[in-house]
């Protein structure tokens, strides 16, 4: 018989996956960040049931609470078309079918290996009440893991200056001011002085 939390783990697994499947099928895009807010605060309840309480706060508070209203934000903000959006779905759905077999086929065959039954899991062990998750969480950060840490560093700092250097674009529809132009202005180029005669 399966116990409490058992129940709790496959329920808030079914709900990850119905959302995390509908962020991907899904046509309306901030009906989509909706859904990923939802996968999100699934996945952190699976992290809190194995005791990853700090993951599980971190994951709420930065991408819910700061990443998720900023992509919504964008989202509503941007007149996105998504007629324009659904063209040439068709020339690449043989390909995106036969990744989505291979991955499906990939999945059945990790998981019917028999490496990750219960027998090969177990549930954490209880901690003790004055250890601390975020404490361990980070000595084996920058003690085993620090050189990886450093590059994911560096690959994030990357991918900013890449987004930075292809979304800023001069536009020919731009209107900017020159400030120079402005200081060397004459009044006469700018100011007409006209004398208005009285009818009478």
């Amino acid at each position: 018989m399966m116990s409490f939390q058992h129940i709790v783990f496959f329920a808030f697994s079914a709900i990850l996956v119905f959302a995390a499947t509908m962020v991907v099928t899904i046509r309306n895009p901030v009906k989509a960040a909706l859904y990923l807010v939802l996968s999100f605060f699934t996945a952190a309840a699976l992290w809190i049931l194995l005791q990853a309480e700090f993951l599980a706060i971190i994951l709420v508070l930065v991408y819910v609470g700061a990443v998720m209203v900023l992509f919504l934000f964008v989202v509503m903000m941007l007149d996105v078309n998504l007629a324009r959006l659904r063209e040439g779905f068709g020339e690449y759905l043989a390909i995106g079918l036969l990744v989505a077999v291979l991955l499906l086929l990939e999945m059945i065959l990790i998981l019917s290996s028999g490496d990750f039954g219960t027998a090969h899991m177990t549930a954490p062990a209880a901690l003790a009440a004055d250890e601390s998750n975020t404490r361990a969480l980070g000595i084996l950060l920058y003690t085993d893991y620090l050189y990886t840490f450093e590059i994911a560093g560096l690959v994030l700092l990357v991918a900013i200056v890449a987004a930075i250097a292809l979304a800023m674009r001069k536009r020919k529809d731009t209107k900017f001011q020159d400030p120079s132009k402005q200081v060397r202005v004459n009044r006469d180029d700018r100011v007409r002085i006209v004398k208005m005669k009285s009818g009478k």
